[in-house]
């Protein structure tokens, strides 16, 4: 039996998505997961928060677990997974910030003084973390904890550029990060076809390892981490690709969309990929 455990937190926020149809107002918010890979002593930390009050949330929890946090692993550069990563950091002195070639260079883009005045700042008015750093080693295919193998996927272009997700062999683990999602409606308004396309067989590989539990990195917190979540994704993105290939307008995309998936929380993520992906 591993001696590694796992467990999930979920911070709900508000969507920032602004002009969503207030018929679906109850469902406009999102929630995002940090994992905590660990055995008896020490852990690994995967993905942060967007806040400073989420984070320190983050942080007080971690500390419940009694575990000394060695590596915070981030699963892509996009800010609700990456900014609270140096605020983790000081709180558990020796974590090391660990990502990707591709991870490591995306975050610099994000974090620019522009980008965190004139965004982050203005959506979330005094509660940016502090520090918000980047990634301090980079890794390829793996890393371990205490002799326990974290094996890196490299899942090309999901919902951005250059994802991640973390297979835990010992554990059948698979910590999908944002190449899965969880009762939400995915983030698609930086994707093209070929991008979800690709996403798609990415929930197919996933499928292959034969996991026991599967942590999306958006994931409605009533849900479990069932496997069957994988179907669930490719499913989502295919009726999306079917549906946009003939709506006439976004918002005829995004009323099609709610009808088939009625409960799916982050409307406004819906709303937004619609008009992305439909400029007319």
């Amino acid at each position: 039996m591993s001696e590694l455990k796992y467990d999930v937190f979920n911070n709900k926020r508000d969507g920032v998505t602004r002009g969503v149809p207030a018929d679906t107002k109850n469902l406009q918010w999102v929630s995002n997961t940090s994992t905590l890979i660990y055995n008896q002593q020490h852990a690994v930390l995967v993905d942060t928060y967007m806040t400073k009050s989420a984070n320190q949330e983050l942080i007080d929890w971690v500390k419940d677990h009694h575990v000394t946090v060695k590596y915070i692993y981030l699963t892509h550069a996009h800010a609700d997974h990456f900014f609270g990563a140096g605020m983790i950091k000081a709180a558990f002195p020796g974590a090391r910030i660990l990502g990707t070639r591709e991870t490591a260079d995306g975050i610099p883009a994000v974090m620019t003084p522009a980008n965190i005045t004139g965004t982050w700042e203005a959506l979330f008015p005094g509660n940016l973390p502090d520090p918000i750093v980047g990634v301090d080693d980079v890794v390829s295919d793996h890393f371990e904890l205490d002799g326990q193998r974290l094996n890196i996927i490299q899942d090309g272009f999901t919902d951005t550029h250059d994802t991640t997700s973390l297979w835990v062999p010992d554990m059948k683990l698979l910590v999908a990060g944002d190449a899965t999602y969880n009762g939400i409606h995915a983030y698609m308004q930086e994707t093209t076809l070929h991008a979800r396309q690709n996403w798609i067989k990415d929930n197919e590989y996933f499928k292959t390892l034969q996991p026991r539990f599967v942590v999306a990195g958006h994931k409605n917190p009533d849900n479990s981490d069932d496997p069957v979540i994988l179907d669930r994704t490719i499913k989502y993105i295919g009726d999306f690709n079917r549906l946009a290939d003939t709506a006439a307008t976004a918002e005829d995309l995004y009323r099609q969309m709610l009808a088939l998936y009625p409960q799916y929380i982050n409307t406004g993520s819906l709303w937004s990929s619609a008009h992305a992906v439909i400029r007319h």
